[in-house]
C-alpha cells in the first residue's frame, strides 16, 4: 500500500492505494475532474525525492507527494 498526499492548494484528502508504479496513480487521478487541472503542472516526489518518470516502481510503504507550482517573493 502506498500513500498519495496532495500539498499546497490542492484540496484533497490523502489516498492509500495498492499500486505498482506512478502510471497507475496518474490513471486513477485522471478520472477525478478536480485533479485533472493539477496533473500537468505538479511535480511528483516519491519518499521526498523528486522523480521525472511515471515508470517509477513503487513498493509497500512508499509516500507519493503531488507538489503544485507555487509563487513567492
Amino acid at each position: 500500500m502506498v500513500k498519495v498526499e496532495f500539498l499546497g492548494p490542492i484540496q484533497k484528502e490523502a489516498l492509500e492505494l495498492e499500486i505498482d508504479n506512478l502510471n497507475e496513480v496518474a490513471a486513477i487521478l485522471q478520472k477525478d475532474d478536480a485533479m485533472k487541472e493539477w496533473l500537468d503542472n505538479c511535480a511528483v516526489a516519491v519518499n521526498d525525492t523528486l522523480v521525472t518518470s511515471l515508470e517509477c516502481a513503487l513498493k509497500d510503504g512508499d509516500k507519493i507527494s503531488l507538489l503544485p507550482p507555487v509563487c513567492g517573493g
